[in-house]
């Protein structure tokens, strides 16, 4: 797995005319290497791969990084790195600018010396990272099964009375108690009007009756990420709390049907956004459709208004379009699918019925 990685890794760097590339962001270094643990940087060449990490991982990385060179560094590591990249003749250093400050690179260039050029790279691995692999797929598969088995458990969860936190509090205990290491992201329970915040994170709002209850949540598991909404009715549900529930419903069913490689993020964007625009609601879907999932909850593709990457198979990504009607409350429902030749599959199978909990 990290050897074919590192081949594509390889690719780039020749792409890019540098002679290495310093990984310094460490969900990067996982995906290249393998390591887990919270310090380490990685100095890859077209004959070389060394992971640079300190005393505490000396047992775990060689365990971890198995294709890699293991390294103790000095107390400046970057020290490390100049030790090892003049003997191996490189001259132009590529690093990963979107995750680094200017005073981390001005202090690895003054280190370097005039010898050693860093050259800002943006996208290298996250551009391999968009294609998943059947290793990639199945820890996802998993992650993605929590995520459903959750949101089960919930349905005979929820209830009148409860706050948003509790709720919160039991989705992740559920998970974790089921192998997660941790939730994806900061869990969304939102509940009557505040299910009209897209992003609206568990507070302590007390769950009424006749109202929306938007639950939007993942499980983190072996370094993936599963991201699921749906929306539900404590009490009965009104004719509007109906209406746009079917709206939206309506887009997203649509997507899932029309999604498949060669098309852009703009264009899966719009089969959402043209129906719930249909219907009226346009201005009340202020987000992107959808976009790409993996070992970061947010990752490249977007599926958006300004979406241009082109869809290919093995890409995984969100489909989520909503409605959010301010005073009222707002309904999105979201599966994660991946990119396949023939169209698309679900990673997520959660129904996707109004359901209503007395």
């Amino acid at each position: 797995m990290t050897t074919t990685r590192v081949a594509g890794l390889r690719g780039k760097l020749q792409q890019l005319g540098v002679d290495a590339m310093l990984v310094t962001n460490a969900v990067n270094r996982r995906y290249i290497s393998g390591f887990t643990g919270s310090s380490g940087v990685l100095l890859v060449t077209q004959k070389d791969s060394w992971l640079l990490t300190d005393f505490r991982y000396m047992t775990q990385a060689p365990q971890q990084a198995v294709n890699f060179t293991v390294v103790e560094h000095a107390q400046k590591w970057i020290e490390s790195v100049k030790e090892l990249a003049v003997p191996a003749g490189v001259k132009k250093l590529a690093f990963e600018q979107d995750t680094v400050v200017f005073s981390e690179y001005t202090a690895w260039k003054s280190a370097l010396g005039a010898d050693i050029e860093l050259v800002p790279v943006s996208g290298a691995i996250e551009g391999l990272r968009m294609y998943k692999d059947e290793s990639e797929l199945a820890i996802m598969r998993d992650a993605c099964k929590l995520a459903d088995d959750t949101f089960q458990h919930m349905l005979s969860f929820i209830k009148p009375g409860l706050r948003e936190r509790e709720v919160a509090l039991e989705m992740e205990m559920f998970m974790r108690s089921r192998g997660a290491t941790s939730s994806s992201f900061d869990t969304i329970v939102a509940s009557g009007e505040r299910s009209a915040l897209p992003h609206g994170v568990a507070s302590d709002r007390v769950i009424g009756t006749d109202e929306f209850v938007k639950l939007d949540f993942g499980a983190y598991y072996n370094g993936y990420c599963s991201d699921l909404t749906r929306t539900v009715v404590v009490g009965k549900p009104t004719d509007r709390h109906r209406e746009i529930y079917e709206i939206v419903l309506e887009a997203q069913l649509a997507t899932l049907a029309g999604i498949k490689p060669g098309m852009t993020g703009k264009e899966a964007d719009a089969i959402a956004r043209d129906i719930i625009t249909r219907y009226g609601y346009g201005d009340k879907f202020g987000h992107g459709t959808g976009h790409g999932l993996g070992m970061e909850i947010h990752e490249a593709p977007r599926l958006s208004v300004s979406g241009t990457a082109v869809l290919e198979p093995g890409m995984t990504v969100t489909v989520e379009p909503g409605i959010y009607l301010p005073g009222f409350g707002g309904v999105r429902i979201e599966d994660d699918i991946v990119i396949t030749a023939a169209g698309n599959t679900l990673l997520t199978s959660s129904p996707k019925t109004l359901f209503i909990l007395e």
